[in-house]
């Protein structure tokens, strides 16, 4: 079932909900004030919506509006202002041979990529905060495997195969309970939180929006198909350790096997994710088109960044014991909602 609209967050997202309820002309947004977009929680959220419209949708909106030419028109406008923010911070793609695309990968695998969600989970958990993180995540991974499938039919040969196996792994193989998407919806619900699709998206900042319509931007458009593999790939292989954490820290906190196999299935996949992204993935798509090798890396950087911003907000909300969701909105506070 498509979920409901949300509210608006500001002039842009207010001028879009509008318009796709059939309220207005059209959204003609033609500048932004708040800078940098990365952070701009009104910007992201009319980018999420921008993009929803391509994968469920929302309830009682025209299917329609997905072609609409001002919809489109100002998604444009809000990917540039995002890209421009991005470049800002880890500058634009530059041409890079395969080799050190392979090698600038590593180095980003390897390095701080900012404060670690997984290991503040770890040495303090608390419900409150698994929570917290499971709303933060679940733009994502309630339709985890979805904003990354963009990309294969853009590709072929080796890459096209490499990336449909894990692709596959990440839809359970074509069983349902076992797509982690569902995985996922299990652990929202042995928490205590509503897993229907949407259900928080009034909750979740746009800094963290940011990190789900990064890998949409990326899919939607062939041109950034480098970016999307680079993306994926670094995804691929900084899982299993973060993924570890997770899980011990929800054990600590007595969730079931049912509530940890999210995890518990990423550090086992993922495992082997990240040599098929690695070498077949990134390797047989730089065989065949060797100047996408700056974009591989910009992708990744790009992940790098928007994870680094996204981390830093909540552990500074958790500093000053403040809630890291939308307005400062407790839990406890957050009514429950009906499948």
């Amino acid at each position: 079932m498509e979920p409901e609209l949300p509210a608006a967050r500001g002039p842009i997202s207010r001028s879009l909900l509008a318009y796709l309820r059939g309220e207005a002309a059209g959204p003609r947004l033609r500048s932004v004030a708040a800078a940098p977009a990365g952070y701009d929680d009104d910007l992201q959220l009319a980018l999420y919506c921008c993009y929803e419209l391509t994968y469920r949708g929302f309830r009682g909106v025209d299917p329609e509006l997905e072609w609409d030419p001002e919809v489109l028109a100002l998604r444009h406008r809000l990917e540039s202002w995002f890209l421009d923010d991005l470049v800002t911070t880890v500058g634009h793609p530059t041409a890079v041979d395969p080799a050190g695309a392979e090698a600038r990968l590593f180095e980003l695998a390897g390095g701080e990529g900012g404060p670690s969600l997984s290991q503040a989970l770890l040495d303090a958990p608390t419900v409150e905060r698994a929570r917290e993180l499971c709303i933060h995540r679940s733009a994502y991974q309630l339709k985890e495997a979805d904003p990354h499938t963009w990309v294969i039919p853009r590709l072929h040969g080796e890459a096209k195969a490499a990336t449909v196996e894990i692709q596959t792994d990440e839809y359970g193989g074509g069983v349902a309970p076992a797509m982690h998407a569902t995985l996922f919806a299990d652990t929202m619900d042995e928490l205590d939180l509503d897993p229907t699709y949407g259900a928080y998206l009034d909750l979740i900042p746009g800094v963290t929006l940011a990190t789900t319509n990064l890998i949409s931007m990326f899919g939607l458009h062939r041109r950034w198909r480098g970016a999307l593999v680079g993306h994926l790939a670094l995804f691929e292989m900084t899982s299993v350790t973060p993924m570890g954490r997770y899980a011990q820290a929800l054990a600590r906190l007595g969730l079931s096997e049912r509530g940890r196999r999210f995890y518990d299935v990423h550090v086992e996949a993922d495992e082997e994710h990240q040599h098929i992204a690695l070498e077949r993935m990134v390797r047989g798509l730089l065989r065949d088109e060797p100047a996408l090798g700056g974009d591989v890396v910009f992708g990744a950087a790009a992940l790098c960044e928007v994870e680094r911003r996204f981390s830093e907000r909540v552990l500074r909300r958790w500093a000053a014991g403040r809630s890291s969701l939308l307005a400062g909105h407790r839990l406890e506070r957050v009514p429950a909602l009906s499948a």
